[in-house]
């Protein structure tokens, strides 16, 4: 019987289709897998979020499926169910332990979460309390700083008070031993040929004075003269101011030269005032003369009988005395601006210098050589005097800025026409030179009755 093996077989699959026949529809039992893989691929997520679960994981799900497999092949042995319902039994009994397992799993996960914020929360709440008192200790700390630097600002204050205090203390007792020994230590000058025709000059009140004007630009209208000092010999001949001004200066007679020039210059003015002629006149003054104790209060005094004219006298030192001038000097000059007096600078030899000092003691012209100023203002580079305007100036702007804080320009020394036109470029209001007129001698008849006494020329000799 050789086909027997082949009629079980068949008999076999007959059997068995006969049996599974009314099975699941197709795709049935992939569906049914793909779900019990999803749901394992999400057991294995959740356990992923805890430490060591992933070996549990895997022994769970060959748990499940163990479970799976022996609930469809119980439904298909103890059943008459076909074999694809005992598989699809089986997957969806390891899928529902899947769904316990991720729902518990869950719960934990939420569960643990839940912790963990709560922690966070306490975390939080600590954190804040801390803050608090640290903010709490802050405004203590910043409360008693405050106190204490109040304190010690207070403290500082009256040191710094008295400090000043012990400054100026010292300063009046420096320059008054200072007076004391420079008037001590006097050198006898060598007597030479110069200074013996100076004392006899001012002995005898040969003391001339020459006007030269200062014009106003561009109409050339006589505005000011300045008086330049000289002196005559016996025979009527003219000492060299430089000549007498080094003699002067060597026998400390600048305060006498000085109190007879000014004598002079205030006569003059009044002279001009009677004709009516509103003409200004600078008088030149040493820095000796400022600061010398027995010379100045007679000076001082005679300013003061005559402050009525302190709109027409201007006294003018050099720039340079006045840049590196004496508390006394300083102080002597307070004194003349207190009756109303103004000052020049002569000599000035740059324009580097503060607008705001200037006008505060007093100053309201400044004179500088004409070809130095033209210079100075046309070079882009060159200097500024310093103000209250926040950019570099341009050299046009220079006298506008100065007008600001009462101070004139004064071009000197011109002698060209070509320098006049180069000055009115740059709107310089005054100048001041032999294109204008040469300082010349005041007339015969002034000369008499603006000379200065003789009880004021033995007055100031006895400190020649």
């Amino acid at each position: 019987m050789p086909d027997l093996p082949f009629r079980l077989r068949k008999s076999r699959r007959v059997a068995f289709g006969q049996r599974f026949g009314p099975g699941l529809p197709d795709g049935a039992n992939q569906a049914n897998s793909e779900q019990f893989v999803n749901q394992f691929c999400l057991i294995v997520k959740i356990d992923g979020l805890f430490p060591g679960a992933g070996l549990m994981t895997f022994v769970l799900f060959l748990l499940y499926l163990a479970a799976g497999a022996g609930v469809g092949y119980g439904i298909f042995t103890f059943t008459t169910v076909g074999l694809p319902l005992a598989i699809a039994g089986g997957a969806i009994t390891s899928a529902v332990l899947g769904q316990i397992h991720v729902l518990a799993r869950a719960g934990s996960a939420t569960k643990k979460f839940d912790e963990r914020i709560e922690r966070i929360e306490k975390d939080l709440t600590a954190v804040g309390r801390t803050v608090k008192v640290i903010e709490a200790r802050t405004d203590v700390v910043e409360e008693t700083l405050k106190h204490e630097m109040g304190e010690q600002r207070e403290n500082l204050a009256k040191e710094m008070k008295q400090l000043q205090t012990l400054i100026e203390r010292l300063t009046v007792s420096f320059e008054r031993k200072l007076t004391e020994t420079s008037v001590q230590q006097r050198v006898t000058p060598i007597e030479d040929s110069v200074l013996r025709d100076v004392r006899a000059a001012l002995k005898d009140g040969r003391v001339d004075l020459h006007l030269q004007p200062i014009v106003s630009l561009p109409h050339r209208r006589v505005s000011f003269y300045e008086g330049l000092t000289r002196l005559r010999r016996a025979d009527g001949s003219l000492i060299p101011p430089a000549d007498f001004l080094d003699a002067g200066r060597r026998a400390n007679l600048m305060g006498i030269i000085d109190n007879l020039t000014l004598f002079r210059c205030v006569q003059i003015v009044r002279k001009l005032a009677e004709r009516d002629r509103r003409v200004g006149v600078f008088c030149n003054i040493a820095a000796a003369s400022l600061e010398d104790p027995g010379l100045f209060p007679l000076f001082l005094e005679f300013m003061t009988e005559n402050r009525d004219l302190s709109g027409s006298v201007i006294f003018e030192l050099r720039a340079d005395k006045f840049e590196n001038r004496s508390p006394v000097i300083r102080a002597n000059m307070e004194k003349l601006a207190a009756l109303g007096f103004r000052f020049s600078l002569d000599h000035a030899t740059s324009l580097n210098f503060d607008l705001s000092r200037l006008q505060a003691a007093g100053v309201r012209f400044i004179k500088m050589n004409s070809g130095q100023l033209i210079d100075m203002l046309r070079d882009p580079q060159g200097e500024r005097p310093s103000s209250n305007i926040n950019r570099r100036l341009d050299g046009k702007e220079v006298t506008a800025v100065m007008s600001r804080y009462g101070i004139t320009m004064v071009a000197e020394k011109i002698e060209d026409e070509a320098s006049v036109i180069e000055i009115l470029e740059y709107d310089i209001p005054y100048g001041q030179g032999h294109v204008f007129g040469s300082p010349r001698p005041i007339k015969a008849s002034l000369m008499e009755d603006t000379a200065p006494p003789q009880a004021l020329i033995d007055r100031l000799s006895k400190f020649g």
